[in-house]
């Protein structure tokens, strides 16, 4: 049995392909959609309540029976805020949003919530996940081991060879290399101070030669040419995000998606102005006008609580150049139509 055919019987799918769970653009339809095709849908929560967690995975086991995986921010909230650094960014957008008409309300740093994923884990047991994946960073010793009781399968995010092993000596199931063309954010999490920018071709065989877990290959996967150089180069899946953006299921708005569709290899950058941490994303107005501020960007969930509200306003009303559109340098090949269909055409010539 190969390394793909592993893949399949261990996630209980029919391809070895893996809806990247993207927030804000994901939604329980497209997830179900991935899995009633064959493969593996994700559902979006990382830092979302408790709440709003179990309403959206009931959501998803409305639309399938089949196994869907919930994926979730690893990181550590934030317990001190540096409140001058966070006034003079909220300053700073207040008088931005000003300028183009879109409401802001000031807020305090002391008024800020942020969940953390260990306020998720009861409820993924109780709602019998079994599939949990993860990025930015690590989840807790005692968090692996609940989760494995409960016979809940792991998948971790490395973007470079030293995470991938850190993530096999946690012993997590399966492991998600992400390489620098990737859209979104990076799951970079040993080294804060220094993120690794290695590209697919080369992050691929060097993380499935150092590890004995299975891989999944993520970014630049956006055609089935891809997909099967990636299990060329050792993957025994590959993870799909970009190429759902435009999806009739997706939460994008209508310029988003047309960005997406639209942009070329040179429009994405990385970038931390819209949450903190870096992401790849197109290049819009927002993006511009903080890098030519001078100012020093709160770190995430900070600076990605100062611009929900833009965030949220402009997807409501369509305004692209306020919308972080997180997308991989290969995006401009998705298109438009249902997310069976794209995932579909994606797999139509095998692996």
């Amino acid at each position: 049995m190969n390394k793909t055919e592993q893949l399949l019987k261990q996630l209980k799918i029919d391809y070895p392909v893996v809806q990247g769970a993207m927030l804000g653009v994901s939604t329980p339809k497209m997830a179900a959609a991935v899995s009633n095709a064959g493969g593996l849908g994700s559902l979006a929560v990382g830092g979302l309540s408790p709440e709003k967690t179990r309403q959206l995975i009931s959501e998803t086991k409305r639309y399938t029976a089949k196994n869907f995986a919930v994926n979730l921010f690893a990181h550590e909230v934030p317990k001190e805020i540096d409140v001058l650094k966070f006034s003079k960014m909220q300053s700073f957008i207040h008088l931005f949003c000003t300028a183009h008409q879109i409401p802001f309300e000031l807020r305090k740093a002391e008024e800020l919530k942020f969940y953390s994923y260990e306020e998720q884990i009861d409820l993924l047991i109780e709602e019998k996940i079994p599939v949990v994946s993860f990025t930015f960073g690590m989840l807790s010793t005692t968090v692996i081991a609940a989760l494995k009781k409960n016979n809940c399968l792991l998948i971790g995010t490395a973007t470079s060879v030293q995470e991938a092993i850190t993530l096999e000596q946690n012993g997590i199931d399966l492991i998600t290399a992400q390489g620098i063309e990737a859209g979104g954010h990076r799951g970079s999490f040993l080294d804060p101070d220094q993120l690794p920018q290695i590209g697919s071709m080369s992050l691929i065989p060097l993380v499935t030669d150092a590890v004995n877990t299975p891989v999944l290959a993520a970014g630049g996967i956006s055609d089935n040419k891809a997909l099967k150089a990636a299990i060329v180069l050792g993957a025994a899946g590959v993870q799909v995000g970009s190429l759902f953006i435009p999806a009739e299921e997706s939460l994008a708005a209508e310029s988003y998606k047309d960005a997406v569709i639209n942009s070329t290899d040179i429009d994405t950058v990385i970038t931390r102005t819209f949450s903190g941490r870096w992401a790849r994303g197109i290049k819009n107005a927002f993006m511009e006008a903080v890098g030519n501020s001078g100012l020093e960007i709160p770190e995430y969930v900070v600076q990605n609580s100062l611009t929900a509200a833009m965030r949220v306003y402009a997807q409501q009303n369509d305004h692209k150049d306020f919308l972080s559109m997180w997308a991989g340098q290969s995006a401009s090949k998705a298109i438009r139509g249902k997310t069976e269909d794209i995932f579909l055409k994606l797999i139509r010539e095998g692996w």
